[in-house]
């Protein structure tokens, strides 16, 4: 039995989700978010799953995940499967789940230093 924490020295990990928040470490951010294992978060520019085109989940890529976490806000909304033919094209991993599932799995993810971005739609 395991009794010490993981430590992820240098990687983002969710450690608190809320309507319209998510905090990445003890940083707040507000609305929708790409959280990439390592490296600055960014803002995303979507409200709802209707506000997505196929450059938002383009724009992803350029992190190189090997998989990538949709969450799509207080309730699983799956996007169309043509705004994700990018990441699937690239061989990139697409898992789409409520908001507050997302942010679960991205820190299982990222703390056994798997390459992964949770893009976080509001969960309000």
């Amino acid at each position: 039995m395991k009794f010490q924490p993981d430590r992820a020295e240098g990687v983002n990990l969710i450690t608190r989700h809320e309507p319209g928040r998510v905090w990445v470490g003890t940083q707040a951010f507000e609305g929708a978010v790409v959280v990439p294992w390592k490296g600055p978060v960014q803002h995303w520019s979507v409200q709802t799953v209707k506000d997505l085109s196929a450059v938002h989940f383009e724009r992803l890529l350029a992190l190189k995940p090997e998989l990538v976490l949709f969450g799509s806000g207080p309730s699983l909304v799956f996007p169309a499967p043509t705004l994700l033919r990018a990441l699937i094209a690239a061989g990139v991993g697409v898992e789409t789940m409520d908001t507050a599932a997302a942010c679960r799995t991205y820190n299982v993810l990222a703390t056994e230093h798997r390459s992964v971005v949770a893009a976080l739609l509001p969960a309000r």
